[in-house]
């Protein structure tokens, strides 16, 4: 805006209402100071930006719990590819097999002799997608030195959320919209048979 002034000294003097009701603040200064003003709000200032995260919930079981489940923690330690396997497709949502995932960590066992390092990521992949807490260590780090036990633990995980592995992704959503449709469909009443 125009000052009346010439010199354009005039237009900072005042009182700061009066330059706000002529408008004369936001355009001299190019910020608005109106609580009313479309690019500023009073409740801009007091709220809080930052994206509100999510907490992260512990394990359902410890790393060294692994003899709560007997089945699963012989098979792990024999042979750990199918308790891979069988966690893989689940956290995968079933677009990865069983068979190719534990087929391709006992490749990877035998020509690296660090599977550690393909299931690690599987383990960050199930923490992400269940929120759960980085514990005792990072995820690298657990199965690099606890492969077997963290196996364990990831299984029971599943498990406790209503998996059953046995079965595959496919198998457990079968399960569920069974269940589901079960739920839903009203018991018969037979009408006319009343005496």
């Amino acid at each position: 805006m125009a000052s009346f002034n010439p010199s354009g000294y005039d237009k900072y003097s005042g009182s700061a209402a009066e330059a706000t009701k002529f408008g004369e603040d936001a355009a001299t200064t190019g910020i608005p100071v109106s609580s009313s003003n479309a690019y500023y709000s009073h409740t801009s200032q007091t709220t809080n930006t930052r994206p509100q995260t999510k907490t992260r919930v512990p394990w359902s079981s410890g790393l060294c719990d692994c003899f709560s489940d007997w089945r699963n923690c012989c098979i792990t330690c024999w042979c750990p590819c199918v308790t891979f396997g069988q966690i893989a497709e689940i956290v995968d949502k079933g677009s990865s097999s069983c068979g190719v995932n534990g087929a391709l960590y006992t490749l990877i066992a035998c020509v690296t002799g660090c599977a550690c390092c393909y299931s690690c990521f599987y383990r960050a992949k199930m923490r992400q997608q269940y929120m759960l807490k980085k514990h005792p260590c990072g995820d690298c780090l657990v199965h690099c030195f606890c492969e077997y036990c963290a196996l364990c633990q990831e299984y029971r995980e599943l498990k406790s959320r209503g998996y059953d592995l046995s079965i595959g992704w496919h198998g457990n959503m079968e399960k569920q919209s069974r269940e589901v449709a079960m739920t839903s469909i009203p018991p018969m009443v037979e009408t006319g048979m009343s005496r």
